[in-house]
């Protein structure tokens, strides 16, 4: 009796496998280019697209990523993208594009995380000190100084961090393994949540005081909104 059971699981994976290889996980057309009129598009892989045939070289085009962005704000850092939200024809290919200014003197790109997405990044002006921190139980801090034309790699759903540890402006590059990553910023998310998570599970989590709890949140609250 084992045996035939044994034999009939075989043969249902066997039969699995064969549908599984059968599938065809890449795109079945040379690209799909994203459009925001939901008319007379097809809505494929979290956005609809235009035909192919009017497709034209602008689809797959973003210009100014040599600008610099602005830094003066809290953090001194400025994040511009050239995911599928600027170039339309990135739909379906798997990839995006960021360009990160730091400001002087501790330019910070917080504490984020890409839950689609690893990110490779280049620097190609200033020092940074970056960092990412492994999953529980053990949570080890990788931490790297980079100096331009040096390479990072975070891997996918990490928390991680980059720091300008110079007296100059630093810029870098990155390229990330997703059209539309979704970046969480973890300060943000935690304190700035819309509504507000309950002043106990951060008293209880963070053992914290519950009036620095609100100080933070009413702070985080108000740059969300």
């Amino acid at each position: 009796m084992k045996g035939v059971q044994f034999l009939v699981a075989f043969v249902l994976l066997a039969l699995a496998s064969k549908l599984v290889s059968a599938s065809d996980p890449g795109p079945l057309q040379d690209f799909y280019v994203a459009i925001n009129d939901t008319k007379d598009g097809v809505f494929v892989n979290g956005t609809f697209c235009k035909d192919p045939k009017l497709g034209t070289a602008e689809d797959f085009f973003l210009p100014g990523l040599n600008v610099p962005g602005n830094t003066s704000n809290q953090v001194g850092s400025m994040v511009t993208p050239a995911n599928v939200q600027q170039i339309p024809g990135l739909n379906t290919l798997g990839i995006s594009l960021f360009r990160i200014d730091y400001a002087p003197y501790g330019g910070l790109n917080p504490p984020h995380t890409y839950p689609r997405a690893t990110e490779i990044l280049v620097v190609v002006e200033g020092t940074l000190s970056v960092s990412f921190v492994t999953s529980n139980t053990d949570n080890r801090l990788f931490n790297k100084v980079l100096y331009p034309g040096d390479v990072f790699i975070f891997p996918k759903g990490m928390i991680h961090f980059q720091f300008n540890i110079g007296s100059t402006n630093a810029v870098a590059f990155a390229a990330l393994s997703s059209q539309n990553p979704g970046v969480i910023t973890i300060a943000n998310a935690v304190f700035g949540s819309d509504p507000a998570i309950n002043l106990d599970v951060f008293a209880k989590a963070f053992e914290l005081d519950q009036n620095i709890v609100k100080q933070l949140q009413s702070r985080f609250w108000w740059d969300n909104n």
